[in-house]
């Protein structure tokens, strides 16, 4: 049977904010005039945007003392100076209109006792910008952009079609592969513009806040076609994922007067950052929290053997907990039996967000190593790497940065598509190719399941790529994630031979993303030779400005061992030349 071709003039890759933001922008703008598609891994309302907790950062109050300035000064500092100036500059002019955007078509955010929008503080910010809804944030801007976009025609939603590579010649987008898993088969989508919009890779790691569903795929499918990885390297750490299961326990918590404490009972960051104390930087926090579990000053969990420390909002009360944090309380009752109105929660640094991802330039077109752009295509949301975080990511920022990328990214993919004549159409072969690869993997008749190589990668990635890092570990934990990937479709074996919503398919089809993309962060981890942000070498301890103040980019390169090759592109300083960070 042939490959269908679905055809579309746009087509956005994903369906959390960024995704449906950048839905939204193609339509309130374009209307009639371009037809829509919307892939996703999941269903609509169901990606992981939903699960974001504490709130979006924006300027919204020049007159009390806020300013674009200041949000970009904070998110520049924040990212140890990775961040590309230009970037950011043009991410906080945009950041409050999009706010009011939203109030506009209905979210219900929280409000002052005057009925203005309210904020609250949050790690890094030295002025309480991050505008909340309670601590449900990502659902109330999911829900809200969803039911925008039901107010246009023009758009077609494919719920539950894994994407697995993209078609790029010369340079040039011409479409993509995808399972629809409700028949089995494998189509592929052509547009004359596609917006990659599919989140981050945080599964490379077992303890943390993301969703099963967040295995990088988007980077790995842009990897195996050529494209630009940039900064793979940083990865965050979210210093209070709930102990055992990871999940988030906001930093809004801490922003309301949440409070760390170790086994001691003292409030350990008054040691690590005297200023800002426990709303310090996610990655300080993390390794403050760690050097406290290193030191012996951390609590131990009988039933798992995992360290952590105690999240503490006992003094806040209950009336203002049930107001601002109605879901982490929720959280702790379900899921570890513990009520935060009479108990500390246990918590300890989980994997929360990639500050790498696909390079694009300032307005989010996928770019090659060399700077040139791929005609058609652009990313936006943590699948993408403009560089507004750098090295380390500010909260608040994340969505923040998706309702910005996905406003761009819709506006110039629609621009672009209405200007395009009819695309050329890919090689022949390609679609043969891709059937041969995917369904070469169901037809294999002995193997080890992918779970179990899966957990062999988890067990690497946090042992030598996790809040602390050293060449020694990293290049043991590097070869031993080279051989996983070499030998992976040689390995790997499917029990379910059905084409009908396979899953065992789709984990395996993961678990081969996860692995190249574990190959791309660990190489790009031990090539950096110096502490910057969430990337802290034991043996580098200190920031190089001289030889590291670059962004790393990777890109696939079998002439080399490792399958990967390193070039390097200059940060953007526009207006703040690199200072040392202190809180």
């Amino acid at each position: 049977m042939p490959v269908e071709t679905i055809y579309h003039d746009v087509v956005v890759i994903g369906s959390g904010i960024a995704g449906l933001r950048a839905a939204v922008e193609l339509k309130r703008r374009y209307g009639d005039k371009l037809n829509v598609g919307i892939v996703s891994k999941v269903q609509l309302m169901r990606s992981h945007s939903v699960a974001a907790e504490g709130g979006t950062a924006a300027a919204l109050y020049p007159q009390e003392g806020d300013s674009f300035a200041l949000h970009a000064w904070d998110t520049i500092k924040g990212s140890d100076f990775l961040a590309d100036q230009d970037v950011v500059w043009n991410f906080v002019k945009l950041m409050p209109e999009e706010i009011l955007l939203l109030d506009h078509w209905g979210i219900q955010w929280s409000r002052r006792p005057d009925g203005r929008i309210m904020q609250r503080p949050f790690g890094g910010h030295s002025f309480p910008r991050t505008t909340m809804a309670a601590d449900r944030l990502g659902h109330a801007v999911m829900r809200t952009l969803y039911n925008k976009l039901l107010q246009y025609d023009g758009w077609e939603r494919y719920d539950e079609w894994f994407v697995t590579d993209f078609i790029i010649e010369n340079n040039t987008y011409k479409g993509f592969f995808a399972i629809n898993l409700k028949d089995g088969n494998l189509y592929m989508f052509r547009s004359k513009a596609a917006i990659i919009a599919m989140g981050g890779l945080g599964r490379l790691y077992p303890f943390t806040t993301y969703a099963h569903t967040v295995t990088g795929d988007g980077m790995a499918a842009a990897y195996r076609a050529g494209l630009a990885i940039k900064d793979p390297e940083m990865v965050q750490f979210h210093p209070t994922g709930l102990v055992p299961n990871g999940i988030l326990i906001t930093e809004g918590a801490r922003g309301d007067g949440a409070i760390l404490k170790n086994k001691n009972g003292e409030r350990f960051m008054a040691r690590y950052a005297p200023k800002f104390l426990d709303l310090a930087p996610r990655d300080v926090v993390s390794r403050s929290i760690y050097t406290e579990y290193l030191q012996g000053r951390a609590f131990i969990d009988e039933a798992t053997g995992m360290p952590y420390v105690q999240l503490d909002m006992t003094h806040l009360g209950e009336e203002k907990i049930n107001e601002k944090l109605p879901a982490i309380r929720e959280i702790g009752i379900r899921y570890v039996g513990i009520d935060p109105v009479e108990e500390p929660l246990p918590v300890f640094p989980a994997a929360h967000y990639h500050m790498g991802g696909i390079a694009t330039d300032i307005y989010y077109r996928v770019m090659t190593p060399d700077h040139k752009w791929v005609k058609g295509l652009f990313a936006a949301g943590e699948a993408a790497a403009a560089s507004v975080h750098g090295a380390n990511r500010l909260g608040g920022n994340a969505t923040a940065e998706c309702l910005v990328s996905g406003r761009i990214t819709g506006m110039l993919a629609g621009e672009y598509a209405l200007k395009l004549g009819e695309p050329s159409s890919p090689e022949p072969d390609v679609a043969k190719k891709e059937e041969d690869f995917v369904w070469g993997l169901v037809k294999k008749e002995s193997g080890t399941p992918s779970y179990q190589i899966r957990r062999q990668m988890h067990n690497i990635m946090m042992k030598d790529f996790y809040v602390f890092r050293n060449g020694t570990d990293m290049s043991e934990g590097l070869s031993q994630l080279i051989k996983l990937r070499d030998s992976y479709l040689n390995e790997v074996y499917l029990e379910d031979k059905e084409r009908i919503y396979n899953t065992d398919l789709v984990q395996a089809l993961e678990t081969y993303n996860m692995l190249q993309n574990a190959v791309v962060v660990a190489a790009a981890a031990l090539n950096r030779t110096e502490s910057r942000g969430a990337h802290y070498r034991t043996d580098y301890p200190q920031r190089d400005d001289v030889n590291w103040l670059k962004h790393t980019i990777a890109i696939r390169d079998a002439s080399t061992n490792l399958g990967v090759g390193f070039s390097y592109w200059p940060v953007t300083i526009t207006t703040w030349k690199p200072v040392e960070r202190h809180y």
